[in-house]
C-alpha cells in the first residue's frame, strides 16, 4: 500500500513559500509589540537615533512626532539630527526647533549638515547639544523673507479691472491684483522685524550667544561651515560619521550600535512626480498671496 504523502513532501516549493510568509508575519508582529519603528529592525539595547531634515520645511507634523519618539525611547541614548534643508515657512521651523530643545534637554543631540543647512535648516539645529558642518555646508541666511507678485497691471492692459474688497486698509496687502500701498509695506517690514527678532533671539538661546553676536551677521548671509565656525555657529568641521562619532563620545558609547533613522515618509505617486508632498502642497495653494520664510 502506497504511503500517503505529506503536503510538505507533495509541494515543497509552496510549502517553503509558506513557511517565509509566516516567518514574515511573525517578525512583523514582534516588531509591533515590541513599538519597534518601521522602515528597518532595531535592537531592545542601546541604540542611537537619527532624524531626518530634508528639503523646504513646510510640515513639521512627521519631524516633530519622530523626533518625540526618541525622546520618550530609553534605548536611545543620543540623536544624530541631519539636516539638508534651504529652509521653510517660518511656524513649521519653529516646531521643529522646539522638540530639538526638548530632545536635547534630555539626551546628546548633534546636529550634522549636509549641501545645505541655511535659513530655517540652521534654526532647527541651533538647540542641538553640538552641531558639525562640513566645510563647504552652505549654512547661516540668518533672515526673513517675504514673496508675492502682482499681475493688476496686466490684467487692466488686457481690459480687466480688478477690484479688491476688505474690512481694513491692511487686509488686503499681498494680493496679487493690487500692488501695496506704503502703509501695507510697512506694516508688512514690521511683521517680518519680529520674525526676524525671535530668529535672532533662538539662535541666541540655541547657540548661548549674546544677541548682538547673532544680530551682527543676521543680515540674511549664508556662509560657508568654514565661515560659520569661525563666527560661533557650529562647533566642529566634519562630515556625517565624524558627527555619529562625535555623539557617541557625549553618549559615553565605545561599541558599535544600531542607529534607527526617521521619519519614514511614504510618498503617493503624485508626491514623487511633483517631488512636494500633498501637504505641503494644500498649505501653498491656501496660503494668502504672500508667504514668509526662513
Amino acid at each position: 500500500m502506497e504511503a500517503k504523502l505529506r503536503f510538505s513532501q507533495k509541494h515543497p516549493f509552496l510549502f517553503g513559500v509558506l513557511l517565509i510568509v509566516m516567518a514574515v508575519a511573525l517578525i512583523a508582529g514582534a516588531m509591533a509589540f515590541f513599538g519597534l519603528p518601521s522602515g528597518g529592525f532595531a535592537f531592545s539595547g542601546t541604540k542611537l537615533g537619527q532624524a531626518n531634515v530634508y528639503g523646504p520645511i513646510m510640515d513639521a507634523d512627521p519631524v516633530v512626532d519622530w523626533l518625540n519618539t526618541l525622546r520618550g525611547d530609553d534605548s536611545v541614548k543620543g540623536v544624530l539630527l541631519r539636516v539638508d534643508s534651504p529652509g521653510g515657512a517660518i511656524a513649521p521651523s519653529q516646531e521643529i526647533y522646539q522638540a530639538v530643545k526638548r530632545l536635547a534637554e534630555v539626551k546628546p543631540v548633534v546636529a550634522s549638515f549636509g549641501t545645505v543647512a541655511a535659513s530655517g535648516g540652521y534654526y532647527v539645529s541651533a538647540p542641538a547639544t553640538k552641531i558639525v558642518a562640513n566645510p563647504g555646508s552652505v549654512t547661516a541666511s540668518i533672515g526673513v523673507k517675504a514673496e508675492f507678485i502682482t499681475f493688476g497691471a496686466a490684467l487692466e492692459k488686457l481690459g480687466v479691472k480688478p477690484e479688491v474688497l476688505a474690512t481694513g486698509r491692511f487686509k488686503s496687502a499681498g494680493t496679487p491684483l493690487k500692488d501695496l500701498t506704503e502703509a501695507q509695506r510697512e506694516q508688512i517690514l514690521g511683521l517680518m522685524g519680529d520674525m526676524q527678532d525671535q530668529f535672532v533671539a533662538d539662535v541666541a538661546a540655541g547657540r548661548k550667544m549674546h544677541e548682538e553676536e547673532v544680530r551682527a551677521i543676521a543680515d540674511g548671509r549664508a556662509v560657508t561651515g568654514k565661515q560659520a565656525l569661525v563666527y560661533g555657529l557650529v562647533d566642529r568641521l566634519g562630515g556625517r560619521e565624524d558627527a555619529i562619532e562625535l555623539l557617541k563620545e557625549l553618549c559615553e558609547i565605545t561599541d558599535k550600535v544600531p542607529l534607527v533613522e526617521g521619519p519614514v515618509e511614504e510618498k503617493s505617486l503624485l508626491e514623487e512626480l511633483i517631488g512636494i508632498r500633498t501637504v505641503e502642497l494644500q498649505n501653498m495653494l491656501s496660503a494668502p498671496g504672500w508667504i514668509f520664510s526662513y
